[in-house]
């Protein structure tokens, strides 16, 4: 923390401070009037803070948001007032629904004014009250190390989430003298840690027991609150297979045997069939979003449920639980292996006591996987007969090979582990959840619950800054990717060498999908191209090199390989344009509002 000190400063000074003072290395701000004091504040200390220049507000917030999902830290964004403040709307309802620890700082125009809707006045509090997690509107500059602590506080701890801050100008202006840069908190209603009893955690335990049919459905909470390794732990130790939400991809690696994959709307066959068979669903650190359940009187409706969350509001809102538990999802975990391992102390003394004659009670089994060695065997015969399939082309370069290639690759070069992927909205999105592989937490950046196109890219420039050394690739879609393509110049100018990986089909793919499904094909203004043109438009070849970033475009699948070997290769921010079929469908799909019994496979 800084020092107390006589000398006054301006608020925008102590403002910049109290980033430092908690942590903060990189912030992606775009100036305006209302803003100009904290700029101007930044350049004073951009040897310990670096200040990237987005090229739209959205960008930066994105960008912050893609900062916090890679690195667990606190992303920090900052814009001016009116349509600055505006533009960050999307990103603070972004992180919200996805539980994303972000500080949005906003200018403002000057206290005496507001409320007279004076020049590039919003009341960006109001409007966002709904978007986050908090929000403040700080009228006295000596409130300042005050409320950056209580932000930083709320947004990184219980469920993480967005705060917004807005800083009038002449709250920046002012001078005052700071006599204390680490005062009390005032959040008398805020209690977000919360631990599992252990009378919870032992009727998990008899419910497992009692169970010959078990599922976990694990979520972006396992993430959130770094539980990965005690889910590992806990699958291993009881035998239970894990199925993934969108957002948890990662938190169970991909590769291992127990993992079903994603289930839900366009999750796997066999990952859909054990939930909706299953006598016992653990639900971890999820919120049994609709995309998941589709219809939700008839999700896992023929076993028992255990809903472990931090967010106490989840707990029995759109799927009651029998077991609901208000804790973190990471001490819940944590603890429950400690308490098999205190069980299977007991089973040992038992089991001697009993050798002895001093004891009558049956020892129960140190394992718990042989109970449901039957189910596996089921659950192994659906990963048999019902595996994510796609009729491959010679003649075209098939999406879904796209992205199965380009795992390959990756991992062919040793590449793998050290890669994060981020996306855009729509069929590429779910293909690259379905066919990419994550083995560990914090490698998958996607926006989940609100869906933001234009999301990748910005993301992708967030991560890059976090994880200078990793390669960082954006696999996007044509209409996503042109919703913040001006982002490019950020990347190229900041020296962050992101790739995209165009999947190119001139549509607004995901709708032309429910066009064709629900529309008897009618297209309503899904197409993207220029119609009067054989070429494809818009030329994002030219547009990328317009930017100074690399760029190729293919379409024939002889030409994947090497294309993405010089992707990979380039020094530089890299554009790969990969034209493929607009007719393609993401496969297996649950229609919404549906059940897995209406399930489309072809």
């Amino acid at each position: 923390m800084a020092q107390a000190q006589a000398t006054p400063l301006s608020g925008a000074t102590i403002l910049v401070q109290c980033l430092l003072n908690h942590g903060v290395e990189v912030v992606f701000a775009y100036p305006g009037g209302a803003s100009m004091p904290i700029h101007q504040a930044l350049t004073q200390v951009k040897s310990r803070l670096r200040t990237i220049l987005p090229r739209h507000e959205q960008g930066g917030g994105f960008a912050a948001e893609g900062y916090a999902r890679s690195s667990g830290k606190v992303g920090v964004c900052i814009a001016t007032s009116g349509p600055g403040a505006t533009n960050f709307v999307t990103c603070l309802a972004d992180a919200k629904m996805d539980s994303v620890p972000l500080i949005a700082i906003t200018g403002q125009v000057g206290t005496p004014v507001i409320g007279t809707d004076a020049f590039q006045e919003t009341p960006i509090v109001e409007v966002c009250r709904a978007v986050t997690k908090h929000h403040y509107l700080v009228t006295r500059t000596e409130d300042l190390p005050r409320v950056f602590k209580e932000a930083f506080h709320i947004a990184s701890t219980g469920r993480p989430g967005p705060v917004l801050i807005d800083v009038p100008k002449d709250v920046q202006q002012r001078e005052i003298v700071i006599r204390d840069w680490d005062p009390p908190m005032n959040l008398p209603g805020y209690r977000p840690y919360r631990r599992a009893s252990r009378a919870e955690l032992e009727k998990v335990l008899e419910l497992i027991r009692d169970s010959r049919k078990p599922i976990i459905y694990a979520g972006g909470g396992i993430i959130s609150s770094n539980a990965a390794p005690y889910l590992k732990a806990f699958a291993e130790r009881t035998g239970i297979p894990v199925a993934l939400t969108l957002m948890g991809l990662g938190g169970f690696p991909s590769e291992h045997f127990l993992c079903l994959q994603m289930l839900g709307m366009h999750g796997t066959i066999y990952a859909n069939y054990a939930i909706n068979e299953a006598d016992l669903l653990l639900a971890l650190g999820v919120r049994f979003d609709d995309r998941v359940t589709g219809k939700v009187s008839e999700f896992a409706k023929h076993g028992k449920i255990v809903h472990i969350d931090i967010d106490p509001s989840e707990i029995n809102k759109n799927k009651a639980a029998h077991l609901p538990i208000f804790g973190d999802v990471r001490q819940a975990l944590q603890d429950l292996l400690q308490l098999m391992d205190e069980q299977k102390g007991d089973e040992r003394r038992e089991v001697k006591g009993e050798q002895n004659g001093n004891s009558s009670h049956a020892p129960r089994p140190s394992s718990l996987a042989p109970l449901f060695a039957e189910w596996i065997g089921q659950i192994e015969h659906w990963r048999a007969t019902e595996p994510l399939r796609y009729n491959d082309r010679d003649d075209a370069i098939m999406p879904q090979y796209a992205i199965e290639r380009l795992w390959y690759l990756l991992r062919e070069r040793g590449q793998l582990d050290n890669t994060v992927i981020t996306t855009g909205v729509g069929q590429h999105q779910m293909w690259a959840a379905q066919y990419f592989h994550f083995n560990t937490p914090r490698h998958w950046l996607t926006s989940g619950g609100l869906g933001a196109m234009g999301f990748g890219l910005p993301a992708a420039i967030g991560a890059q800054a976090a994880h200078p050394s990793k390669t960082v690739i954006d696999i996007d879609g044509d209409g996503s990717f042109l919703m913040n393509i001006q982002e490019l110049a950020c990347a190229y100018t900041e020296r962050l060498p992101v790739k995209v990986v165009l999947l190119n089909n001139q549509h607004l793919g995901m709708v032309v999908q429910w066009e064709d499904r629900f529309h008897a094909g009618n297209r309503a203004h899904t197409y993207l191209g220029a119609g009067h043109d054989e070429e494809p438009y818009p030329d994002f070849v030219t547009l990328a090199k317009g930017f100074r970033c690399g760029a190729r475009r293919i379409s024939n699948k002889d030409d994947f390989d090497d294309a993405v070997k010089e992707m990979l290769d380039s020094k530089g921010p890299f554009v790969l344009d990969v034209m493929v079929p607009y007719q393609e469908h993401v496969l297996p799909m649950i229609p919404s509002g549906r059940t897995v019994r209406d399930i489309i496979k072809v």
